[in-house]
């Protein structure tokens, strides 16, 4: 850790009261003139210090930071190896590459802006810069492609149960992979999984999101404003997306070390498709019928005209329409 993390580190644990520059020289085993052209730098970054005769004193920002973050991860929660970034092309690619590169489980990509950000089917969402939270986790599971299906349905419900504690806004999931707020989309998730042709086993699997956090309505390009929005598209946000970062890997993980399947009802409960008339595509062919439930394998089952019922999975259909 540098001693400019170190110090960011202090000031936040130590928040909002004041902390001295020698205190900081002391614990830190540094000069006072380390010190000061640190907080200047951090400064310059854009985070709030005042500077006082009493010492130095951290203000709450939303400037993305790897100590921000881990401030407020849980103890329960593993160890994250967080990488953060001003920009990214992909977040997805970003994690993808440290699989092939051989680096740890649990390795997080943030980035305050993703360039040429992507959902499922390679398709386009917009991004901004400083608005949105764009990441991607590493994990290495060594499981069957079967129980791929659930790791997007547990981020889902992770997502959900993090903004709806953190910031009381009611939400929404679209199955299998979007989230909904009053019936716009704040979230879209994508997971892609590795595996080890001789055991047929997943040897890696990366998830990825872009979370609309805190952007204005008339900022979203015209021909999406009334399909998308973000969490605070009208006011000031309520917690900081070091914050939300958090809490949501907090949840995930949390989840993740329950043997149970919680989850899938409450993933259900949330769900805005089951009981609804829809209409898909799969292998060519177009489809209509009502959503019956969600299985435990993550499945959605559609009971068709004919009385006959199909089972959708994420990868092979999209929703045309819900009613």
């Amino acid at each position: 850790m540098t001693i400019k993390s170190s110090i960011l580190s202090l000031l936040m644990e130590k928040a909002p009261e004041f902390i001295s520059g020698e205190e900081m020289a002391q614990q830190l085993e540094v000069s006072r003139t380390a010190i000061w052209k640190a907080i200047n730098e951090l400064k310059k970054e854009g985070h709030l210090i005042n500077s006082t005769r009493k010492g130095y004193q951290y203000q709450s920002s939303d400037i993305l930071s790897v100590e921000g973050i881990r401030l407020h991860l849980a103890d329960k929660t593993p160890e994250l190896a967080i990488k953060l970034l001003q920009s990214s092309s992909s977040t997805m690619k970003d994690a993808k590459l440290a699989a092939l590169n051989g680096e740890a489980a649990n390795t997080l990509v943030v980035a305050d802006m993703q360039e040429a950000p992507k959902g499922r089917f390679g398709r386009p969402f917009f991004a901004s810069e400083g608005g949105g939270i764009y990441m991607s986790i590493l994990l290495r599971p060594n499981q069957s492609f079967e129980e791929m299906a659930q790791y997007t349905i547990i981020m889902a419900v992770a997502i959900v149960e993090a903004i709806e504690a953190a910031a009381d806004i009611p939400l929404e999931i679209k199955w299998v992979n979007d989230i909904y707020k009053d019936g716009k989309k704040i979230c879209g998730i994508l997971s892609e999984a590795m595996s080890d042709v001789e055991s047929g086993q997943i040897t890696n699997i990366v998830i990825g999101m872009g979370i609309n956090f805190s952007i204005r309505q008339e900022e979203f390009p015209e021909e999406i404003q009334e399909k998308a929005t973000s969490l605070f598209s009208d006011c000031q946000p309520t917690l900081t997306r070091n914050e939300l970062i958090a809490a949501i890997w907090n949840r995930f993980y949390a989840i993740l070390s329950q043997d149970n399947t919680e989850f899938l009802d409450y993933y259900r409960k949330k769900s805005f498709v089951l009981g609804k008339d829809v209409t898909f595509t799969q292998a060519g062919t177009l489809f209509q019928g009502t959503a019956e439930t969600i299985n435990n394998q993550g499945e959605l089952i559609v009971r068709l005209k004919d009385d006959t019922q199909k089972i959708l999975s994420s990868g092979e259909i999209s929703l045309s329409t819900i009613n």
